[in-house]
């Protein structure tokens, strides 16, 4: 068993959305590169939009640590292996502290920030929203350490304090809860960032105004934050037992051949791990932006679509018919093809009128409602990821609808009804709204590159 004192680590959680973790954990980052300490950045949960963020103000990767996509046992190893070289690691929580999969038990639930605080043994950051509120910010910290005694929580940031009068009152209160304040943030506008029908703009897709969002969030928390106190706070995380997670020791190299890997703009949503599995399983993987290039990569033999915002894109996406045009000859050869969710999109007929690959007879329409949870899944039939039979638990994430949703042979039946077929198997295509994560189902990665070598 190895352990490792020296990897210093601090959770950030608050008591619900919306209270300002990601501007905060941006911040720390920032402010803590900037004063030469190399961080790791990580976010809890599926999502991929604030490691966007995280990866500008850290110049490192962000991963995400989400027990409900690879299993519990993973999350330490995944962690290890992001934090790699560097002195700290930050990790951001997803919703409220205690926040995650609903289900049966009385225990924590199921890929909370508490949960991964727990399997990191980490301490935890509580970040308060402090409008509206005075001296009720210590029953509220009380309740919050009083509830699962085993997550420790060793501070709070107080963001958006009104003034020097009410950052004193928080403090007292703070203090009556036996908790001490790391840092006051106060209000200010500017450290907002723009949203879009899903929430936040990826930073991919901003440009230079997330860059200036995150130089925003690390100059006030630079200013407002005792980051010496949370160094001291990461540095009395115990030892982490267990090696780190290494993608050669989940696949077999094979055979090389060229995967092309859609990103740009259009396609943001995907995993490090899953490049690094590719490429451990033998793989050349080659970048390909749909929004520019008009050709796939010389000599591709697969092709990954992430998700992403294609529909935020589309007009652009469907211009470059060369490219559309293209996709669709190399799936009528029955080349392997992975898409998921934007990447489903782009496969489709149109998307509001506007024409696509064409490669599946669906067609996609914007929708007022947003579909979203976790789904544990059965692969409904053979394909070029899955043997059918298969079990995975996956994320929907997006406010489209596919009509129709699923082929003559979809490519999963979720496993909650037993009956609701999504997504698509034709030929070498695996199609679907369900996000996966590649470190929870490696063999997929290397049943994908084996079919690419033949």
């Amino acid at each position: 068993m190895v352990t490792d004192s020296s990897l210093a680590r601090v959770v950030v959680a608050a008591p619900a959305s919306g209270q300002g973790k990601t501007t905060v954990v941006t911040g720390l980052l920032g402010a803590l590169r900037r004063r030469g300490t190399g961080v790791a950045p990580f976010k809890v949960g599926p999502d991929y939009i604030d490691p966007g963020y995280h990866r500008l103000a850290a110049d490192r990767p962000a991963r995400n640590l989400d027990p409900v996509l690879v299993g519990e046992e993973r999350i330490a190893p995944l962690f290890r292996h992001g934090a790699a070289g560097a002195e700290l690691s930050v990790v951001e929580g997803v919703m409220g502290l205690f926040d995650g999969r609903i289900g049966p038990g009385e225990g924590i639930a199921a890929g909370s920030t508490a949960h991964v605080a727990q399997l990191l043994d980490a301490p935890v950051v509580l970040v308060v929203d402090a409008r509206g509120q005075s001296h009720s910010l210590a029953a509220l910290l009380h309740g919050f350490r009083s509830y699962r005694p085993e997550v420790r929580i060793g501070g709070v940031i107080l963001n958006r304090v009104g003034s020097q009068r009410h950052e004193q009152v928080l403090r007292d209160a703070a203090d009556n809860a036996g908790l001490p304040v790391l840092g006051a943030i106060p209000r200010a506008d500017d450290l907002a960032v723009p949203s879009c029908h899903l929430g936040l703009v990826t930073a991919a897709e901003h440009g230079g105004a997330a860059v200036r969002a995150v130089e925003a969030m690390t100059e006030v928390v630079a200013r407002s934050v005792d980051l010496d106190a949370v160094c001291a706070l990461a540095g009395s995380a115990p030892g982490l037992p267990g090696a780190a997670w290494n993608p050669r020791d989940e696949v077999q190299p094979q055979a090389g051949a060229v995967v092309a890997v859609a990103g740009g703009r259009a396609f943001t949503f995907g995993y490090a791990e899953h490049v690094e599995l590719l490429e451990a399983a033998g793989a050349e993987v080659a970048v390909l932006d749909p929004l520019h290039d008009e050709r796939l990569p010389e000599r591709a033999a697969g092709l990954v679509l992430p998700g992403g915002f294609p529909e935020q894109h589309v007009a652009e996406l469907s211009a470059n018919t060369l490219l559309r045009k293209e996709i669709a000859a190399f799936a009528a050869t029955g080349a392997p093809i992975h898409a998921e969710c934007g990447g489903l999109l782009y496969l489709a007929e149109e998307l509001d009128g506007h024409p696509l690959c064409g490669v599946l007879d669906a067609r996609a329409r914007m929708s007022p409602r947003l579909t979203l949870g976790y789904r544990d899944a059965v692969a409904a039939a053979d394909s070029v990821l899955f043997g059918e039979g298969a079990r995975v638990s996956g994320h929907e994430f997006h406010r489209t609808v596919l009509e129709p949703g699923s082929g003559s042979k979809p490519a999963w039946l979720w496993r909650a009804t037993g009956a609701q077929r999504e997504g698509f198997v034709d030929g070498g295509v695996h199609a679907s709204y369900l996000h996966t994560h590649p470190a929870g189902q490696p063999e997929a990665v290397q049943r994908f590159v084996a079919r690419c070598a033949r």
